[in-house]
């Protein structure tokens, strides 16, 4: 019971179940040996304290574990979960060729094992194992993603099951360990989140996709979604605050199309698009506009978890951010399909905003992604 509880409450846990055991002896010690009996009760909590740590048990240590070690370590226990029937729908060979097949459509199949199929002590593991994937923010965003499923089916009404909040898939490639390498999938419609761990090292996070329908949530018909929400906010509002920034002069640089793209480049393929980047370079930019694109970058930098979000902006500003490229095609305002691109050595970020919502409102349905233009699921491209 105490591996299961914070430190605070295993102690006190371990102080109410030895209470019938203490108490009587604390009141006849204190009583009478006042002065010897408070440190050598303090001493006696410590050591046990450090014992339990030395056990395997919580530790007072407040220390995050690397993303790479804690991935491992929850996807250990996330497999440790599961019965033989079921690991044989979850884990896959790492080279298996269902590791690098992704896509974010509604589909009647898909790779791994359905939330909805899991028991509450493998969903808790589950849960876990997405915490350790991203920040707290990339967390809500995904969990929010799921959650509209629930808006669309009770706007759409006939869709049925492909709209469901739990139609969410684990798949595991390899064997979590140590000093192995594994792959994660966690995946569902408008959510692809993919990783790779080698040697307890998270090395691979692309592709990375998140979208939402609706954008931005008109009807209240839906009790556990708000009327408002607006899970990529940041990402529509600085592209539109970036491209309006821009003098005349450097929209002409910046925007390639008057009509969006309908959709992101190489959706579902393995390996991001090898075009070369177009747009404006970061070197033609002002301050006050590098500033938004910096922002505008991190916001999808951030879903990853901090450390590796950082190492991130560090690549970007090891290349120049004055080479980076931000190209824009169709309208400057909302509510009209848009969408942008920004590229860099080290990653590509697309975002469209073309289709209507489920209710028919125009360009309120987003499609995003971070993808490494050296290669996705830690396979380099030859170039």
């Amino acid at each position: 019971m105490l591996a299961n509880r914070s430190n605070g409450e295993s102690g006190l846990i371990w102080i109410y179940w030895m209470d019938p055991f203490i108490i009587p002896a604390a009141k006849r010690h204190l009583m009478t040996h006042p002065k010897i009996f408070v440190p050598a009760a303090l001493v006696v909590l410590i050591g046990f304290s450090l014992a339990l740590a030395k056990n395997g048990q919580p530790s007072t240590s407040t220390s995050p574990l690397p993303p790479g070690r804690s991935m491992t370590q929850a996807a250990k226990d996330f497999v440790g979960t599961l019965n033989e029937d079921q690991k044989k729908t979850t884990v896959y060979a790492y080279d298996a060729k269902e590791r690098t097949g992704w896509h974010f459509i509604p589909k009647d199949k898909r790779k791994g094992l359905q939330i909805k199929h899991m028991n509450e002590k493998q969903r808790a593991a589950a849960e876990i194992l997405l915490k350790t994937c991203l920040s707290k923010a990339g967390y809500k965003k995904a969990k929010t993603i799921m959650q509209l499923e629930g808006l669309l089916l009770a706007v759409e009404k006939g869709r049925g099951a492909i709209r469901d909040t739990e139609r969410y898939y684990y798949t595991i490639f390899g064997e979590p360990g140590e000093d192995s390498k594994w792959g994660l999938s966690i995946e569902g419609h408008h959510l692809s989140l993919n990783f790779v761990v080698d040697n307890n090292k998270l090395v691979s996070v692309s592709p990375s996709f998140f979208a939402a329908n609706p954008a931005i949530v008109k009807t209240d018909i839906y009790d556990k979604i708000a009327k408002g929400t607006r899970v990529l906010a940041a990402e529509e509002r600085l592209g539109f605050k970036l491209v309006n920034a821009l003098d005349e002069s450097q929209q002409g640089k910046a925007i390639f199309a008057e009509k969006a793209p309908k959709e992101i480049r190489a959706a579902g393929e393995a390996q991001p698009p090898q075009e070369e980047a177009i747009g404006i370079a970061g070197s033609e930019l002002k301050a006050e506009q590098m500033a938004i694109l910096k922002k505008l970058v991190g916001a999808y930098a951030g879903n990853f978890p901090k450390p590796v979000g950082k190492k991130k902006l560090a690549a970007i500003e090891k290349q120049g951010w004055d080479k980076v490229k931000f190209a824009w095609g169709g309208a400057k305002k909302p509510g009209v399909g848009h969408y942008y691109r920004i590229q860099g050595a080290t990653f590509l970020i697309e975002f469209v905003n073309t289709q209507p919502d489920t209710q028919g409102n125009p360009a309120n349905h987003i499609h995003c992604v971070w993808r490494d233009p050296n290669g996705d699921f830690a396979i380099e491209i030859e170039k």
